[in-house]
């Protein structure tokens, strides 16, 4: 199961226990949802062509914006030098560079907080003992994807201003967007862990079945989530503007138009928007199973209405999908889409967390 491990010696042995893991939990949540932001704000950055607007990486000078004509006319002459102005935005001026630097500028910024709201409170609840030695490896590994992620960030950023480039290495942007979701949902799953250390025997018979259903359902919709971002990076989905049929066709021509035939499957605009959309209707078809066999098999209460949001969230991301293709991806129905995939994540995680196993508790390891 995905980040089961991340959970596994975090089950305290009594009820005190239980509440002074609370806040710790509480805090996770909160960074969760300061990541969830980060990725709409990255999805704006994206499509509004500002991700190359800023040609340095300054972790700590960074952290202010530009306090004088000075500084933005040299922030102005890098970005200048780079081939974006040069082939897009040539001649757009002061006001038009500041368009774009703002919302890019902004992304960094949350991301430095996001960095902040960890760090801090993850020093103050290791001073206080409410992170113990058990749980520390864990949260010392989500400190560093965070770090990680944000030197993956620059390593993506710099991709767009090698020669010939309007926009960022879709390879690139593609790590940089799973890492995201990598660190959301660790996240997640370690609060929901702090939360709920013992599963809950609710479920009872039908568990096994309907926890296999949202397991293929969940991976369906993650392969989708990371085609998606080869959709975004060579902008597939300005093209073939209809549905379901594309250009008249349900398989497009040119599909393997590029050579070797692998080749298709990263940069050809056809394979790769026919593709993503496969792969969303077998996750729709994955979930709506999963959503009926929890109906049918699952008793009242949390697993099955946790399931059954699960679903409703895939239908939900469908849809917009389909809207956002049909309006030719206007950045807010693009950064709304790239949202809604977050809480596909998230609603996947709070459906497989609630259908554990019961198993035998954790002995409780002391803090040192």
């Amino acid at each position: 199961m995905p980040f089961d491990a991340l959970t596994s010696s975090l089950a305290p042995s009594d009820h005190g226990r239980r509440r002074g893991s609370r806040p710790v939990a509480v805090w996770l949540l909160v960074v969760a949802g300061m990541i969830w932001v980060m990725v709409a704000l990255g999805g704006a950055t994206r499509l509004t062509g500002s991700g190359l607007s800023i040609m340095e990486w300054a972790p700590i000078m960074g952290s202010l914006p530009p306090l004088s004509q000075a500084e933005w006319q040299r922030l102005y002459d890098l970005y200048r030098e780079i081939p974006q102005y040069r082939l897009l935005n040539a001649g757009f001026g002061m006001e038009g560079f500041q368009r774009i630097f703002w919302l890019e500028w902004a992304h960094r910024f949350w991301g430095r907080m996001i960095g902040l709201a960890y760090l801090l409170p993850f020093l103050w609840f290791w001073a206080s003992g409410r992170i113990t030695r058990a749980m520390l490896p864990r949260f010392l590994l989500l400190l560093a994807l965070g770090g990680m992620q944000g030197a993956i960030g620059w390593f993506m950023v710099a991709s767009g201003f090698e020669e010939g480039r309007t926009a960022v290495s879709p390879y690139r942007l593609v790590l940089h967007l799973g890492m995201a979701f990598l660190l959301f949902g660790a996240v997640l799953w370690t609060a929901l862990g702090l939360l709920q250390p013992q599963p809950s025997a609710q479920a009872g018979a039908g568990r096994p079945r309907v926890q296999r259903q949202v397991r293929v359902a969940f991976w369906l919709a993650l392969a989708t989530m990371l085609a998606g971002g080869f959709v975004a990076g060579i902008r597939a989905g300005f093209s073939y503007n209809s549905f379901p049929l594309m250009d008249g066709q349900w398989l497009p021509a040119g599909y393997l138009d590029l050579s070797p035939w692998w080749a298709n499957l990263t940069a050809n605009i056809a394979a790769v928007q026919f593709n993503h959309r496969l792969l969303a209707s077998l996750t729709l078809l994955s979930a709506l199973g999963a959503g009926l066999a929890a109906w049918r098999h699952l008793p009242a209460g949390a697993a099955r209405l946790r399931v059954l949001g699960f679903a409703a969230a895939i239908l939900l991301q469908y849809a917009l999908g389909i809207v956002t293709l049909l309006h030719v991806v206007p950045w807010s129905l693009g950064t709304l889409h790239q949202a809604m995939a977050v809480a596909v994540l998230a609603t996947g995680l709070l459906a497989l967390h609630a259908l554990r196993a019961p198993r035998p508790a954790a002995a409780f390891v002391p803090a040192s």
